[in-house]
């Protein structure tokens, strides 16, 4: 799920506002969940609120995770699912 317009100017922004070494993390912690976000959709066939055929699964909430990387300690979430595990 790629970002829409708003929420690009809105991150550009709240980046302006940070040191480099946050922008860095903040940046990065974006690109993350972005990508957990993207692999939870194709994982279960459908966006959140997408009504398909090729769904497999719902989601159920999210539980949150701690990444620890160069660019600081991300904070995640991951999709949990109403049948079936998904591990980004």
């Amino acid at each position: 799920m790629a970002l829409d317009q708003s929420a690009l100017l809105d991150l550009l922004g709240e980046l302006k506002l940070t040191d480099v070494t946050d922008r860095i993390r903040v940046a990065t912690e974006t690109l993350y969940q972005e990508l957990i976000d993207a692999e939870a959709t194709a994982f279960i066939g459908a966006a959140p609120f997408e009504r398909t055929t090729e769904r497999t699964t719902h989601r159920n909430g999210t539980r949150p995770r701690v990444l620890t990387t160069t660019a600081g300690d991300l904070d995640l979430t991951i999709p949990k699912l109403r049948a079936g595990t998904f591990f980004p």
